[in-house]
C-alpha cells in the first residue's frame, strides 16, 4: 500500500496509474489464501480482495475514498481497513472539546461492540441444540450471528483506525433492523463500506449512461459476483451462482420499489409494517439463496467449531487472569 500511495502521487489518473497499481491489484486476491482459518481467510478476503482492490481501482481513475495527497499513515489505514475518512470542512476551534467528543464516540463504539460480543457469546452455545431446532430457527440464528460478527469486526477496525488517526470516520452500519425498504436497507443502513466503493465504481457510471434502474441492477450484479468470490474464500468450493441470484433478485426488487415510490400518489406503508416486511423479505430470500452455498458441505460447522474454540480460549484466558485473585489466601 505504501507503493500504491507513492506511485499514485507521481502518476496521473488513468492508464499510467492503473498500470503502476496493477501488481498490487493482482496480489491482493492472493493474500487471504495465506490463512487456514475460515474466519481469518474470510475477513482478509473482504478487507483486501474486495474493499482494498476496489479502492485501488478507483484510485487509478482518480475516484473513490483514497487520494494521493493523503499522508502515508492515513492512506495505509484507509486503504487496508474497511473505513472511510469523514471530511470535516469546519474544524472545531476548541481542541479539548474535540478530543472529548472523539473519546466519547470511541467509548460508545467499544461499549456497543462489547454488548454485541456478549449477545454473540450467548448465541454460540445454542448451536449444540441444532438437532432439536427447526431449520428456519437455525437459519435465523445464523442471520443474527452474521450481523453481530460483521458489526464487531468492522467496529474493531474502525476503533483501531480512529484511535490511531484521531479522525472522524463514516459509519459502517446504521441500524439495519430498522430499514423500511430495500433501498433503505442496502443503500443507507447495511455494510455501508461496500456501498461506498460500489457507488462510484459501478452505480454512478452506469446511471449516467443507462439511467438509475440500470445502475441499481449493475450494482447488485457486481455485488453478487463479489459475494460469489467471498464464498469461494470461505468454502474453497466452486461458485454455484446462488449468491449472484440472491443479489440480482434484490436488485430487481429494489429497482421496482424505486419505480413504485416515484409514482405520483403511490401509497407508502407505515414503518411498523414496512420494517418487518423488509427484514422478512431479506431473511426469507437469504434462507433460499444466500445460506445454502455455505451450508452445503458443512462449511457452517467449520465456522461454528472455530467460534467454539475461540470462546474456550477466551474463557481459559479469563480464568487464568481471575484465578489468582479469586483463590483463597
Amino acid at each position: 500500500m505504501s507503493y500504491a500511495r507513492f506511485a499514485s502521487a507521481r502518476l496521473p489518473a488513468g492508464l499510467p496509474r492503473l498500470a503502476a497499481l496493477l501488481p498490487v491489484v493482482c496480489l491482493l486476491p492472493l493474500l487471504p489464501f495465506a490463512f487456514s482459518s475460515v474466519h481469518l481467510r474470510g475477513i482478509s478476503a473482504f478487507f483486501l480482495a474486495w474493499l482494498s482492490l476496489f479502492k485501488l481501482l478507483l484510485l487509478s481513475l482518480g475516484l473513490g475514498p483514497l487520494h494521493p495527497s493523503l499522508p502515508l499513515f492515513p492512506f495505509l489505514l484507509s486503504s487496508s481497513l474497511p473505513v472511510k475518512l469523514r471530511p470535516s470542512p469546519n474544524p472545531n476551534p476548541n481542541p479539548k472539546s474535540s478530543n472529548l467528543s472523539d473519546l466519547s464516540d470511541l467509548s460508545l463504539i467499544v461499549l456497543s461492540s462489547a454488548v454485541k460480543a456478549v449477545i454473540l457469546a450467548l448465541i454460540i452455545p445454542l448451536y449444540r441444540f441444532k438437532p432439536l431446532m427447526h431449520p428456519y430457527l437455525v437459519l435465523s440464528l445464523y442471520c443474527v450471528h452474521m450481523y453481530l460478527a460483521l458489526e464487531i469486526v468492522l467496529a474493531g477496525a474502525a476503533a483501531l483506525a480512529r484511535g490511531a488517526l484521531g479522525m472522524e470516520l463514516e459509519p459502517q452500519f446504521d441500524k439495519p433492523y430498522l430499514a423500511s425498504s430495500l433501498r433503505d436497507f442496502w443503500g443507507r443502513r447495511w455494510n455501508l463500506m461496500v456501498s461506498a466503493v460500489l457507488r462510484p465504481a459501478v452505480y454512478d457510471p452506469v446511471r449516467r449512461r443507462r439511467g438509475p434502474r440500470a445502475g441499481v441492477l449493475a450494482t447488485f450484479l457486481v455485488s453478487g459476483l463479489m459475494h460469489e468470490a467471498m464464498f469461494y474464500y470461505l468454502t474453497l468450493r466452486p461458485p454455484t451462482g446462488e449468491a449472484a441470484a440472491f443479489f440480482l433478485l434484490h436488485g430487481l426488487c429494489t429497482a421496482a420499489e424505486g419505480w413504485w415510490a416515484r409514482r405520483r400518489g403511490a401509497p407508502s406503508p407505515p414503518r411498523w409494517v414496512a420494517a418487518p416486511a423488509t427484514l422478512g423479505f431479506v431473511a426469507g430470500t437469504g434462507f433460499w439463496l444466500f445460506f445454502p452455498p455455505i451450508l452445503r458441505g458443512g462449511s457452517d460447522e467449520v465456522v461454528l467449531a472455530e467460534c467454539a474454540a475461540a470462546m474456550r480460549f477466551f474463557a481459559d484466558a479469563a480464568r487464568s487472569l481471575l484465578g489468582p485473585t479469586a483463590s483463597p489466601v
